[in-house]
């Protein structure tokens, strides 16, 4: 069983992720930590308790992060078209009791160093959101990034082109200079990219077993996804028109089962200075080398990177999963 602290700023997909891994016995959900991102770090923080609540986890200890990029402005208002003014399609989902407050006062970015250097080696970073929290902790704590286990970034694409730019993807874009440091940390990273993400529809017949399974979670579920289902219609990015996406959750995948997976090591650099290219994952594919950049070959990798996905397969198990799911 793989222990893990989830960073995230839900959203309906990491709703889906978060389900998914609170439904796996594959992995032991420690801690969620809240960036902004889908929202203000306020409304990540009140959507986590909305997951948690329905997921019957409210055990679960919540610490809310960073509220703003490292050196830029926030992008406001856009991704309130992907999933709503509320973050999970403006279902008027109540909040617990507690209210939308993180259950401590403790940073995530501290209660990030402190969990991973206190069992090193034991700890996974499911990295949802921004790369901001992250960053800040290895600028902390450098030493952070021998003694986590692995950061798996959903983020990034190599071979095809980007949600929120023709090269970015909306969580490297949102904070270039966050996804700069993380990557170029040492620490061990796997990126879901949107390479695999483009190729994860939810069929028409999975979406009714979950809409038709009678649990706080999948009704929850249930009802936020007509909202993201919408918007990936209209712009015509869904191969079966009654299917939807939930980008995050093949992040989630990939720690429960990476099997699923095809990777390859790439040096993945991270684009800081161009607007037209602002958070472009660039990768190199000239094969590894210890020469220095420029060199013959390319740069010693950094990532590996997710080319290949089962889809069909990852998308069954998380129905599955959701489907049975009931809190312990």
């Amino acid at each position: 069983m793989k222990r893990a602290i989830i960073d995230t700023d839900p959203g309906i997909d990491d709703a889906a992720a978060i389900f998914f891994a609170l439904a796996s016995p594959e992995v032991s959900v420690e801690a969620i930590t809240t960036v902004y991102g889908n929202g203000p770090v306020e409304v990540s923080t009140a959507n986590t308790r909305r997951i948690l609540h329905a997921a019957g986890r409210l055990d679960l200890p919540i610490f809310q992060g960073a509220g703003k990029p490292l050196l830029r402005a926030p992008t406001s208002g856009w991704a309130s078209q992907v999933h709503g003014t509320d973050g999970l399609g403006d279902i008027d989902s109540p909040l617990p009791p507690g209210g939308g407050a993180a259950t401590t006062g403790q940073h995530a970015v501290w209660e990030i160093i402190r969990r991973v250097m206190e069992s090193p080696g034991e700890i996974t970073l499911l990295a949802l959101g921004r790369l901001t929290n992250l960053a800040l902790a290895l600028s902390i704590e450098p030493k952070l990034a021998q003694a986590v286990e692995q950061i798996i970034v959903m983020g990034g694409a190599v071979s095809v082109g980007g949600n929120v730019s023709a090269v970015a993807s909306a969580n490297l874009y949102e904070d270039p200079e966050a996804a700069a440091i993380v990557y170029a940390s040492g620490a061990p990273l796997v990126q879901v990219g949107l390479d695999v993400c483009y190729r994860v529809e939810f069929t028409r017949e999975q979406l009714e077993r979950i809409g038709t399974s009678d649990t706080p979670v999948c009704r929850l579920l249930a009802a936020a996804t007509p909202f993201i289902q919408s918007y990936y219609r209209s712009q015509g990015m869904l191969a079966g028109e009654r299917n939807v996406r939930y980008n995050d959750v093949p992040a989630a995948a990939y720690v429960i089962a990476p099997a699923l997976f095809q990777t390859r090591d790439m040096h993945i650099a991270i684009e800081t200075h161009s607007e037209l290219t602002r958070g472009q994952t660039v990768a190199d594919r000239r094969g590894a080398s210890s020469e220095p950049a420029g060199a013959a070959g390319g740069r010693s990798a950094n990532a590996a990177v997710c080319l290949e996905v089962d889809a069909p397969a990852l998308t069954e198990l998380f129905t599955e999963r959701v489907c049975a799911y009931k809190p312990a």
